[in-house]
């Protein structure tokens, strides 16, 4: 684990279940975390979800019913996940997903407001 500063979370399991559309991670702090995949799609750290830069954000809609088809590991501090969408561009760290588990509630009504805001649908058109 060469590299990640002490204080970066580290998975001890990450199991997907593909019918219920779950990420779960265990963390060794004893954080565990059921991540919606649409939670995650939508919360994606790429340059197509985030921009490049504050206020270049765009919002990701009709993402209700995406699906996580592959998880590939890149070193020691990430995974990248393959949606069934064809979006595969995001690195997920370990922090970065730690923090989505522990902010998921504050970050998921946020979302949900910036689709009732944006008068846009997550369901698939």
């Amino acid at each position: 684990m060469a590299g990640l500063l002490p204080t970066t979370p580290q998975p001890t399991e990450i199991k997907l279940h593909q019918m219920s559309k779950i990420l779960e991670i265990a963390y060794a702090d004893g954080a565990q975390f059921k991540l919606p995949c649409e939670y995650l799609r939508v919360s994606s750290p790429s340059a197509e979800v985030r921009g490049h830069g504050a206020g270049n954000e765009t919002l990701q809609v009709g993402k209700a019913g995406v699906n996580i088809k592959a998880i590939e590991p890149v070193g020691n501090y990430a995974v990248k996940l393959v949606f069934d969408d064809g979006h595969d561009s995001g690195l997920f760290s370990w922090e970065y997903l730690y923090e989505l588990g522990r902010d998921y509630d504050v970050l998921w009504a946020k979302y949900l407001a910036q689709i009732a805001a944006a008068g846009a649908s997550r369901e698939a058109k």
